[in-house]
């Protein structure tokens, strides 16, 4: 039986032993995994968020970061 996402998150949390997400922590990391998959490949989502939380990125610099990184590649990619 699958599980919803805010239960899937609270539960690997735990099992992880950090702290849950918040909702605006959530919605910030969706954003940024849209903006990395929109940006390249689907897979840059999951791997930017990974490497956010690695370099201990707060979610909304790492956004803002991307959203950067993003402007970027498709004004190199209009020239």
């Amino acid at each position: 039986m699958a599980t919803d996402t805010r239960a899937w998150i609270d539960a690997y949390a735990a099992a992880l032993g950090v702290g849950t997400l918040s909702d605006a922590d959530i919605a910030v990391l969706l954003e940024l995994a849209g903006t990395a998959a929109h940006a390249a490949e689907r897979t840059a989502a999951p791997l930017s968020c990974w490497l956010a939380a690695s370099a201990g990125v707060p979610p909304t610099v790492a956004l803002e970061q991307a959203r950067s990184l993003a402007a970027s590649v498709a004004e190199d990619a209009s020239d």
